[in-house]
């Protein structure tokens, strides 16, 4: 708790005493990073699409709408990153590519695929970050 000498900061709910909260938000580089993985991946989901007749089955032309329409969805989502929904909306749509994909485009797996991977480790991350700025030991925690 707060004493109210000069120099004393309040203490902020959920970081522990004595723990100095980061200077800068740490979880905005982790929404950046998020933000241009959805980005990325809407480019990469959309190639994909012009790619993946010449090596296997097609798309339908439903297929190709729906799919379309979920690459724009990952532009869209990917400038709410600062939303508390932002990060859900974001893997709620990595869902719905690999239904899509197994419904309408199974060659597209190996794409969606690929991105689960990626956002396995994007989630790893960001919980360390977490983990490491509730134990007050990440760069911007410590003491100068």
């Amino acid at each position: 708790m707060s004493t109210g000498e000069p120099g004393d900061a309040p203490r902020i709910p959920g970081v522990p005493d004595g723990v100095r909260p980061p200077a800068t938000d740490p979880m905005k580089g982790a929404r950046g990073v998020v933000a241009a993985t959805l980005i990325l991946e809407a480019i990469v989901v959309l190639l994909a699409l012009l790619v993946l007749p010449r090596f296997g089955t097609g798309s339908t032309a439903l297929g190709a709408v729906v799919i379309t329409a979920l690459a724009v969805a990952m532009i869209l989502v990917s400038g709410l990153q600062r939303r508390s929904w932002g990060l859900l909306a974001a893997l709620g749509l990595q869902a719905l590519l690999v239904v899509a994909a197994l419904l309408f485009v199974p060659s597209l797996l190996v794409v969606a695929g690929a991105f689960v991977v990626v956002w396995g480790v994007l989630m790893w991350m960001r919980r360390e970050v977490e983990r490491r700025m509730a134990a007050g030991t990440l760069p911007s925690q410590q003491q100068e």
